[in-house]
């Protein structure tokens, strides 16, 4: 089995005004935006993986799909798309690839971090994608096997003011008959009270028996992400997303030794070796590795390895189209710390319309699928009207 083909295309989706995120740090969202990969093989065999630059909904992903239609791609074509981990090496580290696979350690090329890592996110997803397609089994069945039929999910949205919080979070639980739910604070709210005022408005019209999580997007300094966990002590929060921003790990840390509230980040880290600094450093209690950001299935495995050792939780973010979506749900269900999955609230034609298959939450609950590979079906016709040329 080889290689024929390796396409990148990066997908552009506008969002009809009515259900942009208008209350975002990130500003007014008004596109949804991705790259898809695709690897076709010589037999036929086509897989698809998903790369992308931004955590956040918009982005201009110009850069990535040329790194991988210019340089990745041509790398490894012709190559036996079932090895997956030399291939991720030898993607890593360059033109040193060959000390890399016979010492036994990296040996990476300047740019590893950053879109280089987002690039080898969508092309490894696409790689495991062609090895369950031609084994006709699940990517979760290729991970050890997973850990049960259904995993929890909770509703990912919440920006709505003090007076309607509770209201658009209730919405969200009659959707899918979630039992947790995700809402944003930080510097949206403008001060450390407004941001609290509207936790607590959100625990009373919940009541005790629905999980809540905050995510600031990194957004508060470290005195502000305290201040906020002392206030918020009495609202039993499941846990406080990226307190501060990703550059700050120490800070990080500084922030989970005052507090009792479970602290969880990683959707902007790269790669195994920033979970491992969170880990050493007792920054974090969940990790939320992002696959289309984080290194792919491959490197995502090796970051639950690390949150099960330190007995840390994993929780993918999974704010993304369908191929990342469907990577993280298979390594969740596959991993000892695998626990939840987030499930957008927001307006994401990406997750819902790109493919032909539904991810439907009943009960609180996500079915992981029998299919082979990813299990996608993705629409052609999608990627046409939708594709930046």
């Amino acid at each position: 089995m080889k290689i024929k083909n390796v396409e990148a295309t990066w997908l552009h989706i506008p969002i009809p005004k009515a259900q942009q995120h208008v209350v975002s740090d990130f500003g007014r969202l008004a596109s949804f935006d991705t790259v898809l990969v695709r690897i076709e093989t010589e037999g036929g065999i086509v897989g698809h993986g998903e790369a992308k630059e931004e955590v956040g909904s918009a982005g201009n992903c110009h850069a990535v799909a040329a790194l991988i239609n210019r340089k990745l791609g041509p790398l490894i074509t012709g190559e036996d798309p079932r090895d997956i981990a030399r291939l991720w090496e030898v993607m890593y580290n360059g033109t040193r690839d060959h000390y890399a696979l016979e010492h036994g350690r990296v040996f990476p090329i300047l740019g590893r971090r950053g879109i280089t890592i987002c690039a080898i996110s969508g092309i490894d997803t696409a790689l495991w994608d062609i090895l369950g397609l031609s084994l006709n089994a699940p990517v979760w069945r290729l991970l050890g096997g997973r850990k049960a039929a259904r995993m929890p999910a909770y509703a990912s949205g919440g920006w709505a003011g003090a007076p309607k919080i509770g209201a658009q979070l209730n919405g969200y639980i009659a959707q899918g008959g979630f039992k947790a739910v995700k809402m944003r604070v930080g510097v949206i709210d403008g001060a450390v009270p407004n941001s609290v005022q509207r936790v607590k408005a959100a625990r009373q019209a919940l009541g005790p028996g629905i999980g809540l999580m905050c995510d600031a997007h990194g957004t508060y300094s470290v005195a502000e992400a305290k201040q906020f966990c002392r206030q918020v002590e009495d609202c039993n929060l499941t846990w406080f997303e990226e307190p501060v921003t990703a550059d700050d790990k120490r800070g990080m840390a500084e922030v989970r030794a005052s507090t009792s509230v479970p602290i969880a980040a990683g959707e902007s880290e790269f790669n195994r070796f920033d979970f491992r600094d969170l880990a050493e450093l007792h920054a974090a209690d969940i990790f939320q590795p992002d696959l289309a950001i984080c290194g792919g299935i491959t490197e995502a495995v090796r970051i639950g390895a690390i949150a099960s050792s330190f007995n840390l939780r994993l929780a993918p973010h999974l704010w993304t189209g369908a191929p990342a979506f469907a990577a993280g749900m298979h390594v969740a269900a596959a991993s000892p710390a695998g626990f939840i999955l987030e499930y957008s609230l927001a307006a994401n034609p990406l997750l819902h319309e790109l493919v032909e298959e539904e991810f439907r939450v009943k009960d609180g609950m996500l079915e992981i699928p029998e299919r082979a590979g990813l299990g996608l079906t993705i629409r052609r016709d999608f990627v046409a009207r939708y594709a930046v040329r």
